[in-house]
């Protein structure tokens, strides 16, 4: 089943997402060229293209390498494994998952190379990658089979890329424990969790989801489906979930695409599972809708992006339940995935990329690149009007370009 994708329906969106985690990875300040995924809008190849985002480099804004993947196969999410030698971008047409193969021009410079299709069984409609230590990576299938009220998690052999399982749990089956358009995914190793949202199905107007769901990392077993909103009627689209680990406090973010909200969920060392999710910041009150992206920073902060009308938010988490918001920047409409880098003077920098899958007044078709500290845009890429493509994701050429993401 491809994505059919409709922009008249502005209000019930697929979306979103990516990224990878490596926890012990801090990105590469001196690298300022990086990868994107990005569309055409000229009836030409989707693809990968090598773009330089330092505003005080010469050729900023400028494409060094491109990859044609083919018409239609909207690639989505730029993925690293586990020790960066590998990349990977999920799609929502052609493949869904393909493994790119990449190297050094004769000046040093990344170019890309090839795409390799990976197969992904009946799995349809690609969306994020979590690798984790053992050797496997999961990766979630908006789309499962092509059913009403489908969705699957693919469970991958990280050495050859052999699909070694199919996680369903129809809804029809159990309403209380389901897998349903599952979009966003994170996992605690250390606890043995693993946790994916249920946002929308793939031809944005069979049905909608307002859950997340936990199970067991090891046995795949469906331990819980959390409400995600305001009411079991209020489908507002959990989009990311974050399932903070290792030194950070025990809790699971979730952001929700059509309420435009973050949820908060405690967990709890007697059930070994997680509490109810909460509100914990409510988008409407700031003027935001969209909530969709969220990274974390070395610093402890994090970072969400809210595509209407633009922004991204820097929050304190230090003192969980509670979020101090520090900062708002300004991006343009559409603002989604972000990485942070050093300028060539030594400027802390994220570069956010503006685009919700061409949908209107969320289709900058931009890259904003903006001083952390100060919260000045030092620069705007215009994708659209230069190149006549719309990025889809951005990650690092040298392994990934955030601390945290999922």
């Amino acid at each position: 089943m491809k994505l059919k994708l409709n922009s008249v329906f502005l209000f019930v969106i697929l979306v979103i997402s990516t990224g990878c985690l490596n926890e012990n990875h801090n990105p590469d300040h001196h690298n300022t060229s990086f990868y994107i995924d990005y569309r055409s809008l000229k009836g030409a190849s989707d693809g990968i293209a090598v773009i330089e985002l330092d505003p005080e480099a010469p050729n900023f804004g400028n494409i060094s390498s491109k990859l044609e993947l083919g018409n239609g196969v909207l690639p989505h999410h730029i993925y690293y494994n586990l020790d960066a030698k590998k990349m990977f971008t999920t799609a929502l047409g052609g493949s869904y998952l393909y493994e790119i193969k990449t190297d050094k021009d004769q000046y040093g410079q990344p170019k890309l190379i090839s795409a390799t299709p990976i197969d992904t069984g009946e799995n349809t409609v690609g969306e994020n990658l979590f690798f984790t230590n053992d050797g496997r990576y999961f990766m979630t299938f908006m789309g499962g089979a092509g059913g009403p009220k489908d969705g699957s998690i693919g469970v991958f052999n990280a050495n050859n890329n052999q699909l070694i399982k199919t996680i369903k749990a129809p809804i029809q089956a159990n309403p209380g424990k389901f897998i349903m358009y599952p979009h966003g995914i994170s996992v605690n190793e250390e606890k043995g969790l693993m946790m994916v949202t249920s946002t929308i199905h793939p031809d944005l107007t069979t049905g909608m989801g307002n859950t997340c769901t936990l199970l067991d990392l090891n046995t795949y077993e469906i331990k819980e489906t959390y409400q995600v909103a305001d009411s079991p009627t209020d489908l507002s689209a959990p989009v990311e979930v974050l399932l903070l680990r290792g030194k950070f406090p025990q809790y699971a973010l979730a952001t929700t695409m059509l309420g435009g909200d973050i949820w908060i969920a405690p967990y709890n060392t007697a059930t070994k599972k997680y509490d109810a999710f909460t509100k914990i910041f409510d988008g409407s009150t700031q003027g935001l809708g969209w909530a969709l992206e969220m990274y974390i920073d070395d610093t402890n902060k994090l970072y969400v992006s809210f595509a209407d009308p633009g922004r991204v938010l820097v929050f304190d988490i230090n003192n969980l339940p509670q979020l101090k918001l520090l900062k708002t920047f300004e991006a343009d409409r559409g603002a989604h995935h972000m990485v942070f880098f050093k300028t060539k003077s030594g400027k802390d920098v994220v570069a956010v990329q503006n685009n919700l899958l061409d949908l209107p007044n969320l289709n900058s078709g931009t890259i904003s690149i903006i001083d952390i500290n100060s919260g000045k845009k030092l620069g705007t890429v215009d994708l659209r009007n230069k190149y006549g493509i719309l990025p889809e994701s951005i990650e690092g050429t040298n392994g990934p370009g955030s601390y945290m993401h999922h």
